[in-house]
């Protein structure tokens, strides 16, 4: 089942590798095996925050009418950036699920503060269960598509 939620967020980020407005992330927020909200990375609509994950928290918690997310798991193609982690567990958010990491993206050349979700998770006492390499195939596949795009831009 859970690989059935990832693939949601695959499919969301490839989106990007056609009309790109940002990159090859996505992130995918499911309660209770129902999905709530999907999303893509948009940061090329001139918004830094824009990040996958961000997007789906943003768009879950309108759809649920809350800011707390109790109960929800997060699937995200690329293991989620501080900013990203931050809001996840501001969020209440359980799981996050994902399937690269930020080295893999930041080898890219993208702008990643190199700090694990493990290494955040354990300074700042979160309680956020972290599960690596979810699909991780695949998600390097997705990253594959991206390196061989002529007109990407990484930020």
């Amino acid at each position: 089942m859970q690989k059935k939620f990832m693939q949601r967020a695959i499919k969301e980020a490839r989106k990007n590798l056609t009309d790109i407005q940002g990159g090859p992330f996505g992130a995918c927020i499911v309660k209770r095996g129902r999905v709530i909200a999907v999303a893509r990375n948009t940061v090329l609509k001139n918004d830094a925050t824009c990040h996958a994950e961000i997007n789906t928290i943003r768009l879950a918690a309108k759809k649920l009418g809350t800011f707390d997310l109790s109960g929800c798991e997060i699937y995200s193609t690329t293991e989620p950036c501080p900013m990203c982690f931050a809001a996840i567990h501001w969020a209440k958010i359980v799981k996050i699920y994902y399937g690269t990491t930020i080295s893999d993206v930041k080898k890219r050349g993208f702008n990643e503060l190199a700090i694990s979700n493990r290494v955040l998770k354990k300074l700042g006492g979160s309680a956020v269960k972290i599960i690596r390499d979810h699909a991780r195939k695949e998600c390097l596949g997705l990253l594959k598509d991206w390196d061989r795009l002529p007109d990407k831009q990484v930020y």
